[in-house]
């Protein structure tokens, strides 16, 4: 990626901030910079599209608590099968033999 540089005016204790941080993390202060500056322009971002759109399919309402609670412990679970046999869970989606 190409980079241009800029001058910019800062706050002698946001420099001290930032030489802790590079130092701690082992980089350059002005990677701590460049970081902060990318942040700051997503952040500030206008996007073509909104974020949320409703052009997926689905049940049309919103799920519950509930809901959404079941269906990440479910997702836990088969990631924990997954980590101690190697195999997916069957989810009982299929047919029984």
């Amino acid at each position: 990626m190409s980079m241009k540089r800029t001058n910019v005016y800062a706050d002698p204790e946001d420099l001290a901030i930032i030489k802790e941080a590079a130092k701690r993390r082992g980089v350059s202060e002005a990677e701590i910079i460049r970081q902060g500056i990318h942040l700051a322009a997503m952040a500030n971002r206008r996007w073509d599209e909104p974020l949320f759109s409703r052009t997926f399919e689905g049940r049309g309402r919103t799920p519950g608590k509930t809901e959404v609670r079941a269906v990440v412990a479910d997702s836990v679970r088969r990631e924990s099968d997954v980590e101690e046999t190697g195999e997916p869970r069957a989810t009982g989606t299929g047919t029984a033999a």
